[in-house]
């Protein structure tokens, strides 16, 4: 389904939300947002100019030291607020994050369903700010302990999981006193305006969530170079965390960030090798292979390579390609062009190198429009190959053998990434060896579905730092006061 401008507009807002109003640029730039599964532009955003980050930056620092004042269980009803909203749009958030990402519809109701327990998770985290008071030398002090938020926050959020990881940022900032202005990638940036709506309706003050879109270079230079802006947050890229990194350090800001990962995969010969392969198909396929914590390298064990890689192709050959709104599509496109080309790179350099194709590597017969690949599963791989070094993002399932415990942690291991891993077995022992030693900031066993909002989410090594969701995760949006009273 494609909507006209008209009909987005009824929907959900397609302007820039600043100091609680709806604008265009102030120059009347704008970008097109292009519908991954057709190719075409179903509407069109405004790209922020200067002065429209300027406003924002206002509208953050005026609200915030308003904001900061107002008492915890007020601040966690209104989040609660925005949590049942945002449920009771589920619905219509989907479609409008299918039309611009591509996932399936299915996919687009589970990710605006955990954006809302976002919200309801950090209603609660709210009210768990805590201090502490400490016995010192002299009975004469009184040492005390404060947490209070830490300002106005500049974040960015990328295109894979548009409603959720906005969420993830929004929330958290809010519960804890701050502003926040977030920046969502311009090929789908509907699902955080409507977030920024829920907000609106429930009652969030003026200028305490603004959204602002456009160029990602001059957006975050201009944010993060502002003296108003005291902490950064960045969901994206490796050489854009570099980049975030260098210009949050002029200003000795704060900043957390999760910069994807390369997910190893172990699979050991005592696991139920039939239900491993089944899950592991299903679950790296999830949005097309276009998840941080996407299962992307598999390594099984020597003695059941062949039935994990027979059953691991038999469920990949049963899913239909599609466009995301039809309700029995499996994979939808890629999100965008750049992600089609990128695969059918890794795909070749990897033949290149010796792989083969166990199944797919190509477009699929029949499609003559949008960004579709077919899910690819590569055996032979090695080392070597870009495919099991680069952060794939995208539909390749790479399958390679190993001996035993050590040398398949050896393996898992020599990736630059460290966000998460996952093990199967039916052996406790080696499940926790294993989980102790993948060099990963989160560990699944028998399972791929580890997201949640009561956990603290973020990674090791070029993954980044910081964490979000779980009671970690608003310990970043506070700063820490001693205050020593003598009485």
């Amino acid at each position: 389904m494609v909507f006209s401008k008209s009909e987005v507009r009824m929907a959900i807002e397609t302007r820039m939300y600043i100091d609680g109003q709806w604008v265009e640029s102030s120059d009347g730039a704008q970008l097109d947002v292009i519908n991954p599964a057709t190719e075409e532009v179903i509407y069109q955003i405004p790209k922020a100019a200067p002065a429209d980050l300027d406003r924002a930056l206002a509208a953050a620092d005026r609200s915030w030291r308003e904001w900061r004042e107002v008492d915890a269980w007020s601040r966690s009803s209104m989040l609660r607020h925005v949590a049942d909203i945002l449920r009771e749009r589920a619905a219509e958030i989907a479609r409008a994050l299918t039309e611009e990402q591509g996932k399936t519809i299915t996919e687009s109701s589970g990710e605006v369903n955990a954006a809302a327990d976002q919200f309801d998770w950090y209603a609660d985290e709210a009210r768990r700010i805590y201090g502490r008071m400490i016995d010192g030398h002299s009975r004469e002090h009184r040492l005390m302990v404060i947490r209070q938020p830490v300002g106005p926050v500049a974040a960015f959020s990328p295109w894979n999981f548009p409603c959720l990881l906005s969420a993830r940022k929004i929330a958290p900032a809010l519960a804890a006193g701050c502003s926040i202005i977030v920046k969502p990638a311009e090929e789908a940036p509907r699902a955080t305006l409507a977030i920024a709506e829920a907000c609106a309706a429930a009652g969030v003050p003026a200028g305490l969530v603004n959204v602002v879109l456009g160029d990602p270079a001059q957006i975050s230079a201009h944010l993060i170079q502002s003296p108003v802006i005291r902490k950064v947050s960045l969901t994206g890229s490796v050489p854009v965390g570099q980049q975030l990194l260098k210009l949050a350090a002029e200003g000795v800001k704060s900043i957390s960030m999760e910069l994807g990962g390369h997910a190893p995969v172990l699979v050991f010969e005592d696991a139920d090798i039939a239900e491993a392969a089944r899950i592991c198909a299903r679950g790296k396929f999830r949005n097309n292979g276009q998840v941080c914590i996407c299962a992307s390298r598999f390594y099984v064990q020597e003695s059941v390579l062949d039935e994990f890689t027979s059953v691991f192709v038999d469920e990949t050959a049963g899913m239909k390609i599609g466009n995301g709104a039809d309700a029995d599509t499996d994979l939808g496109p890629l999100s965008n062009l750049r992600r089609l080309e990128a695969t059918e790179a890794l795909v070749q350099n990897a033949v290149q190198q010796g792989a083969r194709v166990a199944y797919g590597g190509k477009r699929p017969a029949g499609i003559t429009k949008g960004y579709f690949y077919e899910p690819t599963v590569l055996t032979h791989t090695t080392a070597a190959m870009q495919i099991m070094n680069s952060e794939p993002f995208c539909p390749i399932a790479p399958i390679t053998a190993f001996r035993d415990l050590e040398d398949g942690i050896q393996k898992a291991n020599q990736s630059e990434y460290g966000l998460a891993g996952y093990i199967f077995t039916r052996n406790t022992r080696t499940a926790f060896l294993a989980a102790e030693q993948l060099d990963v900031g989160m560990v699944g066993i028998n399972n791929l579905v580890i997201a949640t909002a009561e956990i603290p989410f973020g990674g090791i090594k070029k993954s980044g730092f910081g964490r979000e969701g779980g009671a970690e995760g608003i310990e970043s949006y506070t700063v820490t006061k001693y205050i020593n009273f003598k009485l």
